[in-house]
């Protein structure tokens, strides 16, 4: 018995040494291997690059003095040009539903183009209007005289009188001169609430938009805010030079400074003649009309879908002599095409006075080709 358990003790030490001896074996086979894979990974020396030849020595960072260019002073602007700068108000009488009758008041801009009192405005600021009163800078008011207010609504211009002298006139500048980019500052009676000046830049020259906003004339583009209110008042330059009649504003959610001025140099002809003459003269072909839509195709069986549809004919017209009636779509006049209002109405001032034209029209479904000889429009009534 004692022997048996000598030998299994004898056994058990063997097989721990036989245990010992392998753990050792084995962490001697890992450190050998660690140490072996730590000098394979060993990182390179970094080459050093050697420094490149200087580009040029004497350079310096130039001073922030040289680098600055004065931009001119919008408060030395609108100083220069506030004093020409009018408040318009109107009061217009218009109907309820029920046919009563109530004032409604409008507010808009003017500057002054003479010393003796000559206002420029829109039309549609004063258009209908019962009561006509301008504010001037110094706080005056005039009433004016319904008898010296003149209209062009084609245009959206009108000039009105005040009884007033030495007053401060605007000077009138060159539009054609602007180019895009340049600073110009609209100045009016913003949303009612007195003379404001906003400042921008001239974003497109030589806009036409007569198919959204009626306006045959050319007009400026700026980003200059023209609010409610500015409607008539001087878009001008950095001279305080007006090159420019706020007129419009596109409004939508999805449009943010977008305005338009009629621009100087295509005012001022029409200016010149509502101040001589009290209205402006072109050539007159005597007829009212509306663009073909789909309601009129169907309404009235046209065989054409786009034209100027005649609705009124003055009998004693050039339209009226060549046989022109009620219920004809103008397509072609004095060789231009004609498919809207505003074509038809360029085409007709683009002729001249004494000029003959041809017209295309048709009476439905025939074709029919006429000519007339323009002229002068008459006064309005």
């Amino acid at each position: 018995m004692y022997i048996a358990m000598k030998r299994i003790h004898l056994l058990y030490l063997i097989v721990s040494l036989v245990l010992v001896f392998s753990l050792v074996l084995s962490g001697g086979c890992e450190l050998i291997t660690s140490t072996e894979s730590s000098r394979t990974e060993e990182s390179p020396e970094v080459a050093v690059t050697p420094a490149s030849e200087p580009i040029n020595p004497e350079w310096e960072l130039p001073s922030p003095e040289s680098q600055a260019v004065e931009l001119p002073s919008i408060a030395d602007v609108v100083a220069l040009v506030k004093p020409s700068v009018v408040s318009i108000n109107t009061e217009v009488v218009t109907y309820t539903i029920f046919n009563q009758p109530f004032t409604q008041e409008g507010a808009g801009s003017g500057w002054v183009i003479s010393e003796d009192g000559i206002v420029i405005t829109n039309n549609h600021v004063v258009e209908g209007a019962e009561s006509i009163t301008v504010t001037l800078d110094d706080g005056r008011t005039f009433v004016v005289d319904m008898d010296t207010v003149a209209t062009d609504w084609i245009t959206d211009l009108a000039v009105l009188k005040i009884d007033a002298e030495d007053l401060t006139a605007a000077a009138v500048g060159d539009s054609d001169r602007l180019r895009v980019g340049d600073w110009v500052v609209a100045i009016g009676n913003s949303l009612g609430q007195g003379i404001r000046a906003t400042q921008g830049i001239v974003s497109r020259k030589e806009v036409h938009i007569q198919e959204e906003l009626g306006q045959p004339l050319t007009l400026i583009e700026t980003d200059a805010a023209i609010n409610p209110g500015n409607s008539g008042g001087p878009l001008v330059n950095m001279a305080g030079e007006v090159i420019g009649i706020n007129s419009v504003k596109l409004v939508d959610v999805q449009i943010e400074g977008v305005g338009y001025a009629i621009s100087s140099n295509e005012a001022i002809p029409h200016i010149q003649q509502l101040i001589s003459n009290g209205y402006v003269v072109r050539p007159w072909f005597g007829v009212s009309y509306t663009s073909v839509n789909q309601f009129a195709v169907i309404r009235y069986s046209l065989a054409v879908n786009e034209g100027a549809l005649i609705t009124r004919v003055v009998g004693d017209s050039p339209a009226g002599e060549v046989g022109i009636e009620a219920g004809d779509v103008i397509v072609s006049f004095g060789g231009e095409e004609v498919s809207n209002i505003w074509e038809m109405t360029s085409a007709i001032h683009e002729s001249e006075i004494g000029e003959e034209v041809e017209i295309i029209y048709w009476r439905g479904n025939d074709k029919r080709t006429t000519k007339a000889s323009l002229i002068e429009s008459p006064p309005p009534p």
